[in-house]
């Protein structure tokens, strides 16, 4: 049986992600946890939007505001 499309995420929790947001915004972090509502709980974060970049220490990510994640 082949893995679904979240599996490739559920892989990847301790390492890092890069997700990039419907509004434009860029973020990379580490992968804490998730959902099946893709929502996405990272760790030692960077946000880029535009030429701003921000950190957080940990950061919610509800899943229907993003446009795609991928592990780095």
């Amino acid at each position: 049986m082949s893995d679904r499309p979240i599996d490739a995420l559920d892989k990847a929790k301790g390492k890092r992600v890069y997700i990039r947001l419907k509004n434009g915004e860029e973020i990379t972090g580490m992968l804490k946890a998730l959902d099946l509502h893709l929502n996405l709980w990272l760790e030692d974060v960077e946000i880029t939007a535009g030429q701003t970049k921000r950190k957080s220490n940990v950061l919610l990510i509800r899943g229907d505001n993003i446009l795609y994640a991928s592990p780095v």
